[in-house]
C-alpha cells in the first residue's frame, strides 16, 4: 500500500513537472522561432514527444515509488529534485529564452543526473533498471537534437 501511495505521489510530481515545463515553453514548439530553426533530420514528429514523455514519466514514477521504500531517502530526494528542476528549466531556457547553448548544457546535466540514477541504484533496482533506460535514451536523443540546432543555426 505504501508503494502505491508513492506511485501516486511521483505520478503527480512527474506529470506536474511536465505541465510546468509546458507553461514555461511559451508556445515553443508551435512558435515561428522554433519552426524556422534548422532541425536535425532525425527530429521525431511533434505527437511523438507527448507519447515519449508520458511513457518516460510513468516508468520513472514506478522506479521512484520502488526506490522510496528501498533507498536512502535524503539522497534520493536530492537527486530527484535536481532532475525535477533541470527537466522543467530546460523548457524555459530553450523555448522561452531561445538560449540554445545553455539549453544544451542543461539537458546534458539532466542526462548525467538520470545516468546517476541508473549507476547508483542498479543494485537495488535489478531488472527494474530498464524502466529508467527509456528516459536516459530519450535524453541522449534530445541532447543530439539540441546540439544539432546549436551547430546548424
Amino acid at each position: 500500500m505504501k508503494t502505491l501511495k508513492y506511485l501516486i505521489l511521483f505520478l503527480i510530481l512527474n506529470f506536474g513537472a511536465l505541465g510546468i515545463g509546458i507553461l514555461f515553453m511559451n508556445n515553443g514548439p508551435q512558435s515561428a522561432w522554433y519552426s524556422d530553426l534548422n532541425k536535425a533530420p532525425w527530429t521525431p514528429p511533434g505527437w511523438f514527444f507527448g507519447l515519449a514523455w508520458t511513457t518516460i514519466m510513468v516508468c520513472f514514477s514506478i522506479v521512484m515509488a520502488f526506490l522510496s521504500s528501498k533507498a536512502d531517502k535524503t539522497r534520493l530526494i536530492v537527486l530527484f529534485s535536481i532532475q525535477f528542476f533541470l527537466n522543467i528549466i530546460w523548457n524555459y531556457i530553450f523555448f522561452n529564452k531561445h538560449l540554445i547553448g545553455l539549453g544544451l548544457v542543461t539537458i546534458i546535466l539532466l542526462t548525467i543526473v538520470v545516468g546517476k540514477f541508473i549507476f547508483d541504484y542498479k543494485g537495488i533496482l535489478k531488472t527494474k533498471i530498464w524502466l529508467i533506460v527509456p528516459y536516459f535514451v530519450w535524453l541522449c536523443i534530445a541532447c543530439s537534437l539540441n546540439a544539432y540546432i546549436l551547430i546548424n543555426n
